[in-house]
């Protein structure tokens, strides 16, 4: 398997190329969506389309950022304009706690070239990588096909079983003051 990250170098090198899809990720966390909408049109990656994590979930489901449906997800990535045949360069604003969610479900649905960027959007800046601001592109419908990996998914009942059962490790990546409260 190729290596789940690039760097910004790599990315700055392909950031013409016709078969890259840039990502920028976003989740109402620390910030509110207003907020972090409003950073996204006035400093991105050039090219990036925004992905919301709250949109693109299962919004009838009773849990926050609940996966979405294969049909909601293939729906959502046609309307944004990332389609098959691509790959999928995604980054965040935070050190890549949204990236790397964001790289989860794309790899969920099927996509396997899909990586996340090296040190996201700081990094980007730092290196004085160029930017861009304003009102993106209008997206242009594309194809998505997405096929459903179950086995990237646990439900409460098969983390209990791994939890007694010790065959599996169980990890939290959640922060501490989410874990405890």
């Amino acid at each position: 398997m190729a290596s789940p990250i690039v760097s910004t170098d790599w990315l700055h090198e392909h950031l013409e190329a016709p078969d890259i899809v840039i990502i920028h990720a976003m989740l109402a966390f620390e910030k509110t969506l207003d907020e972090l909408k409003t950073e996204y049109l006035e400093t991105r990656i050039p090219g990036a389309l925004p992905f919301d994590i709250d949109e693109i979930a299962d919004q009838s489901a009773p849990l926050a950022h609940t996966m979405p449906s294969a049909v909601q997800f293939s729906s959502q990535m046609r309307r944004m304009g990332v389609g098959d045949g691509q790959r999928v360069v995604v980054y965040d604003t935070s050190g890549n706690f949204c990236a790397s969610r964001v790289w989860w479900m794309f790899r969920t649905f099927g996509l396997e070239d899909v990586v996340v960027l090296d040190g996201g959007l700081p990094k980007w800046m730092a290196e004085d990588k160029p930017v861009a601001s304003g009102q993106p592109r209008p997206f242009k419908d594309r194809h998505f096909t997405a096929r459903f990996q179950s086995m990237n998914v646990r439900d409460m009942d098969d983390v209990r079983q791994a939890l007694q059962s010790g065959q599996d490790q169980v990890v939290d990546a959640r922060s501490p003051d989410r874990f405890t409260g």
